[in-house]
């Protein structure tokens, strides 16, 4: 389950969450116990021999619902690749205190970087499991797209944020991919990018097999089209800026199904 805390801002400084994917029990008890549920806590930083304590929602659903006490163990990511092995000191409904045991660095870090700026769907359902199929995949910053054919000019990043904490923890992944805020294509095609960049496009012209342009170990950006695709001087800005034109495939895809399978395109080359 994920909390959602108003008053407390999830950035990638101060965000960590707490997946209860294994609690150990505390010695006293006779055997150890899983639970299902999942949550989501911050906290400001988080280092080795250090106290936490959880807010006041965090720690009932901690103590109320999940009835974990002193002693049970859980593991926290912090959303920069921190991985923390950490035990219940007090299990108050109000105020429920962990202490770090011991943290693994750079967890399931990736040999490449992934950037994608997608056009979101007029159904926002759609664009919604495309950021969470990416995120459980592997992805590193995502930018919602406005372009010349775009049905959707707005988006709730408030919304989507929560919905890749949940992906992030269901994948058991450390990384939180970086979202933002809706940006005009032509003001994200000049933006700087130190990677491969690619446009996949239904248009006529030489275009390669993603596949084939791409290698593993390589940063890519690749950009993805509106359900209309993008407009031929679209393209034409994007080559001109140093893009190559790419495919995903023969079939004709939607703008969703098209993010996810570039997602795991440059997942599967790096193999």
């Amino acid at each position: 389950m994920i909390f959602y805390t108003p008053d407390i801002n999830f950035t990638r400084d101060n965000f960590a969450s707490l997946r209860l994917c294994e609690v150990k029990s505390s010695p006293a008890k006779s055997q150890s116990r899983k639970v299902k549920n999942e949550q989501s806590l911050t906290a400001e930083s988080i280092n080795e021999n250090q106290y936490y304590t959880l807010n006041g929602e965090e720690s009932a659903h901690a103590v109320r619902v999940l009835r974990l006490n002193a002693g049970d163990e859980v593991t926290l990511v912090d959303g920069r690749g921190g991985r923390y092995r950490a035990k219940i000191v007090g299990a108050h409904h109000k105020h429920c205190e962990v202490a770090i045991l011991d943290h693994q660095a750079e967890y399931g870090r990736r040999p490449y970087r992934l950037h994608i700026g997608i056009a979101p769907t007029k159904n926002m359902d759609r664009f919604e499991w495309f950021i969470e199929k990416a995120t459980e995949i592997g992805i590193d910053e995502i930018t919602p797209l406005l372009c010349e054919r775009s049905e959707r000019k707005h988006v709730n990043t408030e919304r989507l944020q929560r919905v890749m904490i949940a992906a992030m923890k269901q994948s058991e992944k450390a990384y939180l991919p970086l979202l933002n805020e809706m940006t005009p294509f032509e003001k994200w095609l000049k933006m700087p990018k130190s990677a491969y960049r690619y446009i996949a496009h239904c248009n006529d012209g030489d275009r390669q097999t993603l596949k084939t342009a791409y290698q593993a170990g390589w940063d890519a950006v690749i950009a993805i089209g509106p359900e209309g695709d993008f407009s031929m001087q679209e393209v034409k800005q994007a080559l001109d800026d140093g893009f190559k034109s790419i495919t995903l495939g023969t079939s004709r895809l939607r703008t969703e199904t098209a993010g996810v399978v570039a997602c795991h395109s440059v997942y599967f080359v790096n193999g």
